[in-house]
């Protein structure tokens, strides 16, 4: 029975037994902060079972629930592609009864499903029940045909579920179904855990009777009705019926393994003898299928929480693959076939396969960029046995240390996250100091706090007498304030204010004076007075009010002698007010984004000011053209609409309920400010903002770039900042025209043949130089005593042919290794290729088939040469290529691989 199948047949025997069918929740749990990811199929169902959320009509649910385990109590990641059962991602099977049945029912469609519609012999399966839930025990001796022999009571840590380490939970009982071929009930309890340790028992499904509520303090309370909660494993089960021994051999993961093959170029055998040979294909399996649901389901590659969990399955991923000599992404090809394989199921894999895949590709890329320096370090760190320091280090004993801040470098600088480095230690045979390494991350966080923060400390900045003019608001007193900023920008008010060096600072009753927050700078304007006034130039919050500062404009006011009462108005520069259209234009770009994108797209900080507004946003690649142009556009037809901007006080959960979005990190209270343009955007937000959308006027992006790893970066002009730009714009388009001797509009097709002239001298150039390269090549061989192809006709006369090629940009190094081959006949050769117009350096390796039949491969010989250089390479038997680490080190790069070469045929010559 196929997987699909077998899904299919599980919902439809619980829907016949009045279940209703839910679709699966997120990975991402929606309102519960306890849990990372989804782990199980309850998770949707908690409040329901805690009685905080209604019970359902009718009180029964079926669901096929996506789950990830990664983090916390339920944590596989390190068991995947080892074991053959363990993933990160996995679906459950699950029926469940909300107060409505218990026990007896649960067993009973349990007992039928499984025998009936699946048809497994009742004669291979076990149940285990929890040592003191007799009824259990009694049940499965009254409602199946399962022996006493077969009903094993175990403890707590078998029999007694939990979601986490508060929630829902209870006694459990499990279904196990017995593969041995000599089956024997009489075996102790210890024999029956260890066969199943085996995988000779396989433990299938997990029939919970949900009965407490754990608190954090361990006290477990009766829920409010007995409920059931189960977890049958689809890749479990699919594999005892298409009778293959592993779940990665099911139709789940092998389409998966077969586009690995593909990519890699190497077999993958189902031998149960090669089983440690295939670690690397089951690893990109499963981890292909985590990526994919998780981008599916808006998790986003990041070092932040849920992010960096994808991020390092998608790291541990890459290494694998780079490991047996990939270069170039793949992962991103297996997603592809996750998505094709299961978005029949799952449709959100299908509508958002273009982030999927590309998404993938470029945290593929980002990784692979640094991966080789990464792996330098590491063989500096943690040499493998019998070289460097760790020469003569017996099996079995530790190989040393792994300093915590070389861990930290793996990290911060390489961005190979902690688990990789812990792996390839274990691999390696060393240990690794994770209290240093967690000191020197706990400093790096202290730093990055510390430098986040000075940006806001705009009193660091003030001349002194400002300063210390703003110190004084210490002792303000309980005077009470109001904001009257978002309605009116010129008031009357009364004031305290006092001065200190010339400088002059004011707390105001109303204060029409924005402070910054949310992005927004703060306001400018004037404070005036009976013959004074002063130019305000500083907001700052004191004591949850806002003070405004600055120096003496007109008149005559002495420093005042402590704090001093009086009556002024208040006055906010208007031309500092365009921050409104910048702001609201904010929004709109947001929900753009989001609406274009994808709902990844989350805010990641912004810059609103009167002459610009920045938005730096979560997205993997820059926007393409035709994005950037439809979210342009999106924005524009929302200002042409002229939509109200309506700003409303709501309760914080009110708000969230509707579906206002928030930022993340921020701190709100329980009543908070909602901006709403209709249909549009939904967002919490303190800041000052146009009355309507047309308002704005104009928005043009200005640039779009990346800022950091994931993160992109929007800067756009509205108002008169965007008429100026335009402005700008015509007069250079003018200039440029006059300079090439065109008008504006035929720009375009003059630096078309201006390009199309420059590129055919370039291609004279290339061909000049690779007509260079052909004598280079010719001159290489002769110099090894290679007059011709196939002058050396056999291993007693083979040749290593080593040196220096300069190519021109471009050239394909397989096609060159091909001709080196070509005319090399019997022999091995590793040549240090050198780019001259790109400053780039490369090694490559060719062997003859004779030469390969001794053992001399090119793929070791490029790592022999790469590695002398402090680099890496790998590639096949006949070709492969690899970097150069040190320039400098090319002769002990190509001598190490001669004399490597030269121990398996001793015969060799030349060089």
């Amino acid at each position: 029975m196929k997987a699909d199948e077998l899904r299919r047949s599980f919902i439809s025997y619980f829907e016949r037994q009045v279940h209703e069918h839910r679709p699966s929740g997120p990975l991402v749990p929606s309102d519960d902060p306890t849990l990372m990811f989804t782990n199980a199929g309850m998770v949707q169902f908690k409040g329901i079972f805690t009685g905080e959320a209604e019970r359902p009509s009718p009180p029964r649910a079926v669901t096929s629930q996506k789950c990830l385990r990664v983090s916390g109590k339920h944590n596989d990641l390190e068991e995947v592609g080892r074991t053959a059962r363990h993933h990160t991602f996995f679906e459950m099977l699950g029926n469940f009864s909300f107060g409505d049945y218990f026990k007896r029912d649960a067993i009973a469609f349990a007992w039928e499903w499984v025998t009936g519609d699946l048809g497994l012999e009742p004669d291979r399966l076990w149940a285990t029940v929890h040592h003191d839930d007799d009824d259990a025990f009694d049940l499965w001796m009254e409602l199946t045909s399962i022996p006493e022999s077969r009903i094993r009571r175990l403890g707590d840590k078998d029999n007694f579920w939990q979601m986490g380490d508060t929630g829902p939970c209870g006694p459990c009982s499990e279904l196990h179904y017995d593969l041995r071929t000599d089956r024997d009930d009489r075996i102790t309890d210890a024999q029956f855990e260890a066969a199943g340790e085996a995988d000779a028992i396989i433990e299938f499904w997990n029939l919970v009777f949900m009965q407490f509520d754990r608190a954090p303090d361990g006290t477990d309370t009766p829920l409010p009705a007995p409920s059931i909660d189960t977890g049958a494993g689809l890749e479990r089960i699919a594999a005892l019926l298409q009778g293959v021994g592993t779940n990665y051999h099911t139709d789940l993961f092998l389409p998966i393994i077969e586009a690995a093959e593909d990519g890699l170029g190497l077999p993958y055998s189902r031998a149960p003898e090669d089983w440690e040979d295939g670690v690397a294909f089951r690893v990109l399996a499963d981890h292909a299928r985590a990526v994919a649901f998780l981008l599916a389901d808006g998790v986003f590659p990041s070092n932040e929480k849920r992010g960096y969990v994808l991020r390092r399955i998608l790291r541990r991923g890459v290494r694998h693959y780079w490991l047996l000599g990939r270069r170039d992404p793949l992962l991103h090809d297996l997603v592809g076939v996750v998505a094709d394989r299961m978005s029949g199921t799952f449709p959100e894999l299908e509508a958002r396969r273009e982030h999927l895949l590309s998404t993938t590709r470029a945290e593929e890329e980002l990784f692979l960029s640094t991966i080789e320096g990464g792996m330098r370090e590491i063989d500096r760190a943690m040499p493998e046995r019998g070289s460097g320091t760790a020469a003569g280090t017996a099996a079995g004993t530790p190989a040393g240390t792994v300093e915590g801040s070389v861990a930290f470098k793996l990290k911060d600088t390489y961005g190979i996250p902690e688990d990789l480095t812990g792996l390839i230690a274990r691999e390696r045979g060393y240990d690794v100091d994770w209290e240093g390494f967690n000191e020197a991350l706990e400093a790096q966080r202290t730093r990055s706090r510390s430098h986040r923060a000075e940006p806001l400390d705009a009193v660091a900045t003030l001349p002194a007498g400002l300063r210390g003019a703003i110190s004084a608001t210490a002792s303000l007193g309980p005077r009470p304030q109001e904001f009257v900023g978002y309605r009116d920008l010129e008031i009357e008010t009364d004031c305290r204010r006092w001065a200190r060096e010339g400088r002059h600072a004011f707390l105001l009753a109303r204060n029409p004076f924005y402070l910054e927050s949310g992005g927004q700078v703060s306001d400018t304007g004037r404070v005036v007075g009976d013959g004074w006034a002063v130019d305000i130039s500083a907001v700052w919050g004191a004591d949850g009010r806002t003070v405004v500062a600055g120096s003496l404009a007109e008149g005559s006011l002495p420093d005042a002698d402590g704090v001093v009462e009086d009556y002024v108005c208040a006055q906010v520069d208007p031309s500092r007010r365009e921050t409104e259209r910048n702001h609201t234009a904010t929004h709109l770009l947001h929900a753009a984004l989001r609406n274009r994108l994808g709902e990844h797209v989350q805010q990641a900080g912004s810059l609103v000011a009167p002459d610009r507004l920045r938005f730096d946003f979560s997205h993997r690649g820059p926007l393409t053209p035709d994005e950037r142009a439809d979210i342009e556009a999106e924005v524009t037809e929302a200002i042409l609409g002229n939509r109200d901007v309506d700003a409303s006080e709501r309760d914080y959960d009110e708000a969230l309920a509707a579906g206002a979005m928030a930022l993340f990190g921020e701190k709100y209270g329980d009543i908070v400010r909602v901006i709403e343009v209709p249909g549009l955007s939904l967002e919490l937000c303190g800041g000052t903002h146009v009355r309507t959308t047309g308002q704005i006027g104009t928005f043009r992006i200005v640039s779009e770039t990346g800022v950091a790893a994931g993160i992109r970066r929007i800067e756009a002009v509205t108002g008169q900042g965007a008429y100026r730009r335009e402005l700008e714009r015509d007069r250079l388009l003018a200039e440029l025209g006059a300079r090439l001797r065109c008008p504006p509009a035929d720009l375009a097709a003059r630096m078309d043949r201006l390009l199309e002239e420059r590129d055919a001298l370039a291609e004279e150039v290339r061909g000049r130089r690779g007509d260079a390269a052909e004598r280079q090549l010719e001159t290489l061989l002769a110099r090894a005593g290679v007059t011709g192809a196939g002058a050396a006709a056999d291993a007693n006369s083979a040749r290593f042919v080593s040196g220096r090629l300069e190519v021109p940009a471009g050239t394909d190094l397989g096609a060159l290794g091909d001709r080196l081959r070509g005319g090399m006949g019997s022999g091995a050769a590793v040549v240090h290729v050198v780019f001259p117009d790109e400053d780039r350096h490369a090694f490559i390796s060719v062997v003859s088939d004779d030469l390969i039949r001794l053992g001399v491969k090119a793929g070791d010989l490029v790592r022999v040469s790469s590695r002398a250089t402090g680099s890496g390479g790998g590639g096949g038997a006949r070709f492969a290529q690899g970097g150069v680490g040190d320039p400098a080190r090319t002769e002990d790069g190509l001598g190490a691989a001669r004399a490597w070469a030269s121990e398996r045929v001793p015969t060799l010559s030349g060089g």
